[in-house]
């Protein structure tokens, strides 16, 4: 006996018994709806596992019911499965662009409609089994890796202040100078994670926020271009290596981007941080930058420790590589608020490297309208 719960939403009472009647032999818990209203109702207050609704419905219909229930978390990745007699392609595409998971023609036999019921929890069993396996490895990632970062610096914010403190009295005044920047070198670390914690865990809240999305999304970056430039030279200037940068445009106009300004300093931030990060002093670091149709390109290349094809991969967050082998700072968090501040905008994100070689990183992202 299967626990799942199917909700049926279907106007037309002789299909919805049959339905029900076949979905009840094979074990399934059913709860019907006569009405598109109706069903968003019992959808939202017993959240079915899954929910088989005709499209041709009087005052709401599939579409709409789809369309209110994706405004809620609860719902929002409930499989969807349309019952309806419309088998044209722009029918088809209506449905799939809206999230349904798939598409019965009706009649359908009482085999395809369980195939299809079958198929879709199949598929959610695989994503869930996923999910849990990627859940698994961060909550390992975070273990090994945070608790490290977290007390690094703090250790030595308490080291030195208790120094500061014990021995006020016969400290030199060089020392003072020497402890207060330990200190201050300490802190900036500290805020640093802090912050990228932070905005990690806001850029993961607003996938549930598609409000908050297209707010963000109508904002606008004025002098793209301009702002690479002076980031890419103050990142280089505070690793001395202002002479490892070499940067060019071949498009070097006032560029405006579809995007929050801030969300385009932490990318050009954390881009050239890691380049800087992950290559030696005296190895150049290449920024190139330009302008294709409606979109913006940034690429950042360097030579230095690279990554294997499986360790691009495997990004994700808190995730570090071969930290046995290479001291680090950083929770490892970098990449992937790139990954997630892209995705915001709809851009793209590539990343080709070789193990002790070169590694090229190029994003694309949308111009925006000024």
């Amino acid at each position: 006996m299967s626990s799942k719960t199917i909700l049926v939403i279907e106007d037309d009472p002789f299909i919805r018994e049959s339905i029900q009647d076949v979905l009840s032999l094979e074990g399934y818990q059913i709860q019907t709806a006569a009405n598109g209203a109706l069903g968003v109702k019992l959808a939202l207050e017993t959240l079915p596992d899954l929910i088989l609704c005709d499209v041709a419905m009087p005052a709401m219909d599939g579409y709409a019911v789809l369309a209110q229930l994706q405004q809620h978390p609860a719902t929002a990745t409930t499989p969807f499965i349309f019952l309806t007699a419309r088998t044209t392609r722009a029918d088809l595409r209506q449905g799939m662009n809206l999230g349904a998971d798939d598409y019965l023609v009706k009649p359908c036999t009482a085999t395809e409609l369980l195939q299809a019921i079958t198929r879709r929890f199949e598929r959610q069993a695989a994503i869930q089994s996923r999910a849990k396996s990627q859940m698994q490895a961060l909550r390992q990632n975070i273990a090994q890796s945070l608790p490290h970062e977290l007390n690094t610096p703090l250790n030595g914010i308490l080291g030195f202040s208790e120094l500061l403190f014990r021995e006020a009295e016969t400290i030199e005044r060089a020392e003072v100078k020497e402890f207060a920047e330990s200190i201050h070198s300490s802190a900036l670390r500290l805020h640093q994670l802090l912050q990228n914690f932070l905005l990690y865990s806001q850029l993961e809240l607003l996938t549930q926020n598609p409000e908050r999305q297209q707010q963000l999304q109508s904002q606008c970056t004025h002098g793209a271009d301009l702002i690479l430039a002076e980031s890419a030279q103050q990142i280089a200037e505070s690793r001395q290596r202002s002479a490892d940068l070499k940067v060019q445009s071949s498009d070097p106009l006032d560029l405006v981007l579809g995007m929050a300004e801030s969300h385009f300093y932490k990318l050009v931030e954390e881009l050239l941080s890691n380049a800087f990060k992950f290559s030696e002093p005296g190895e150049t670091v290449n920024v190139s930058s330009g302008r294709q149709g409606g979109q913006f390109w940034l690429a950042i290349t360097n030579q230095g420790r690279g990554m294997t094809p499986e360790q691009i991969a495997s990004l994700g967050a808190y995730m570090q590589f071969e930290r046995k082998c290479y001291e680090q700072q950083g929770a490892g968090l970098g990449l992937i608020i790139v990954q997630r501040i892209i995705d915001l905008y709809g851009g793209s994100l590539q990343i080709s490297s070789q193990l002790q070689g070169m590694t090229h990183v190029e994003i694309s992202l949308p111009i925006g309208a000024g």
